[in-house]
């Protein structure tokens, strides 16, 4: 493997680093592919994907055919890397970079004159300059853009997805991408490699500014829906529908209000607002708050379905949780709102079912806890309490489906 030429290693063969990976394959770029899990390199290499993306299946395995795409557990020299790990939090809302820094640790080896370090993991601000650093310091022999600037000799750029589950491969080709060098040749080096993919436009700025501009995207989304989940709230106490008051204040030509959910999740929103508020706790007041209250978003709706068992003539009733992917037609359950909620009500109750037409076994936490994966069809038959968490497309003739004998705790507006 290691005399195969390679222009480009994606170093992380997830939600993004796959669909990224697979793309440049297919537009003619000799792609290696970088992962800790076997599980994942085998798979790649053998032309499959566990990863529910529409169409990824059918361009990893023609370009596994055509020997565009390969992977590997073992880091070899390419001209260009990609990163795309995780970059999740701690318990105490800090950035955790370790995921960063053992990519740096296991490219370093193979780094050359003359390359790209491209990383795409979401990031606090200064992340770029922290992964130079940790490249330099493992290759003493080589030049960084800190001492060498423009003459260095491997260059460094930040360059941050945009992309929405589930049309990962339409949008990593048609949305603008922005491209922080931390010199002016690394931005241009890698809108060049970007080139080879994306349609939209590649947007030169500085490393610093990519970073934070996609925190601000995301924190931007983050403070909408928590002021959609706001109103859910204060619409309850004041037995007002939310979905209908929303519908009625967007018809204000300038006001377009986000519907609310069970709270918010994913590896980007639910996380990233975080970043901005660890690097500044005093300034960051309304980004926190924010994020609290979508937070608390899911402890609401579990309160909402205590006091519906509490009351209901079943003393002991049977709760059906409808979705736990964390947004609409995945099987993505990352920072998942709706996992957290029904992985609660398990611990509270004896009965529990969840719904999720998009997994085929239970994730852990619930696996194992008397919790059963059903059917819609089985869990409406047998359910004192439905609890809508997901606006899957399978759940959305539900509000036909349900009788007088169900209490319904709708988070998501399905029955609206």
């Amino acid at each position: 493997m290691t005399d195969t030429h390679y222009d480009l290693c994606m170093v992380g063969l997830g939600y993004i680093g796959l669909p990224t990976a697979a793309l440049f394959a297919d537009n003619g770029v000799k792609v290696i592919g970088l992962d800790v899990s076997s599980r994942v390199v085998d798979g790649v290499n053998a032309g499959r994907v566990d990863i529910v993306e529409p169409g990824l299946d059918q361009i990893v395995a023609r370009t596994v055919a055509s020997g565009q795409l390969s992977a590997t557990l073992k880091p070899v020299p390419a001209d260009t890397f990609l990163i795309a790990v995780p970059t999740p939090i701690s318990d105490d809302k800090q950035p955790d970079l370790s995921y960063i820094q053992a990519a740096a640790r296991a490219i370093a080896p193979v780094l050359r004159p003359g390359n790209l370090v491209v990383l795409e993991s979401t990031s606090p601000v200064g992340t770029t300059e922290k992964l130079a650093a940790w490249l330099a310091a493992a290759r003493p022999d080589l030049t960084f853009p800190a001492d060498a600037g423009e003459e260095a000799d491997v260059h460094l750029a930040y360059c941050p997805e945009r992309i929405l589950p589930g049309k990962a491969l339409i949008e990593l080709v048609d949305n603008d991408r922005i491209i922080g060098g931390m010199t002016t040749r690394a931005t241009e080096l890698a809108q060049a490699v970007y080139g080879h993919v994306v349609k939209g436009a590649c947007i030169a700025t500085n490393a610093q500014t990519a970073e934070m501009c996609k925190l601000v995207e995301n924190s931007s989304r983050d403070v909408a829906i928590a002021f959609a989940n706001e109103l859910s709230i204060l619409c309850d106490k004041l037995n007002i529908n939310v979905w209908d008051l929303i519908a009625l204040a967007n018809r204000h030509p300038r006001v377009n209000i986000l519907q609310p959910g069970a709270g918010v999740g994913g590896h980007c929103i639910a996380v990233d607002p975080w970043f901005i508020v660890s690097s500044a706790p005093e300034e960051a007041q309304l980004i926190k708050l924010a994020r609290e209250r979508n937070d608390g978003k899911p402890h609401w709706v579990i309160s909402k379905v205590g006091a519906a068992a509490e009351g209901h003539a079943n003393p002991a009733p049977r709760i059906a949780c409808l979705g736990v992917a964390f947004k609409p037609d995945i099987d993505d359950l990352r920072e998942s709102p709706a996992l957290e909620i029904a992985t609660a009500l398990a611990g509270l109750h004896a009965d529990v079912m969840v719904v999720e037409p998009h997994i085929t076994e239970l994730p852990e936490g619930l696996a194992g806890r008397g919790v059963i994966l059903i059917d819609l069809d089985g869990a409406l038959a047998q359910a004192d309490i439905v609890v809508c968490l997901v606006r899957h497309a399978a759940f959305q003739d539900l509000a036909g489906r349900l009788g007088a004998q169900h209490t319904v705790i709708d988070a998501v507006g399905l029955t609206n």
